[in-house]
């Protein structure tokens, strides 16, 4: 089964880590990461968003470890525009979080106007930092919390000691 999975991943954190096992669960993964010019229109909070490569190699560095203990294979693509990669028809999964399953679905839209099958849509839930609260990379970003949720004291003012 070959597993479609999309996103900027910067940085990178305990929900995305989920997103990338259950991909791995599935099959083999490819990555449609946003690429420089598409990263900025993705995100609703203006910010700072490492380069294209130096996003590659983080993931691949996480996908690696994943990729052996499941006995997959993996591939990093760049994504040029939001439905990307996952309207090619070789795909059968399409991994998601809870905000994205509307683009699943746009993606399953295009997917039966150019005649491939849908996709299935597999969402993975939200991981919860430890004040209740999603982990998102904005938060990391601002210095709420750490990339496993853990909430920062006084937030980005405490780390300037």
């Amino acid at each position: 089964m070959d597993v479609a999975l999309g996103g900027t991943f910067d940085p990178v954190h305990d929900g995305h880590r989920r997103l990338f096992e259950r991909a791995f669960e599935l099959g083999d993964v490819t990555v449609g990461l946003t690429t420089d010019e598409l990263a900025p229109k993705t995100r609703h909070v203006e910010r700072h968003v490492n380069s294209f490569e130096e996003r590659k190699r983080t993931l691949e560095d996480e996908f690696e470890p994943l990729a052996e203990e499941h006995d997959r294979a993996f591939e990093v693509r760049p994504l040029e525009e939001s439905t990307g990669i996952a309207t090619e028809p070789q795909f059968d999964y399409l991994v998601v979080s809870p905000e994205t399953i509307e683009g699943g679905k746009r993606i399953n839209e295009l997917r039966h106007e150019r005649g491939h099958d849908p996709l299935e849509i597999v969402v993975v839930p939200h991981a919860l930092a430890d004040d209740g609260d999603i982990i998102s990379s904005t938060r990391i970003v601002e210095g709420e919390i750490d990339e496993h949720g853990t909430v920062l004291e006084g937030g980005a003012e405490t780390e300037q000691h």
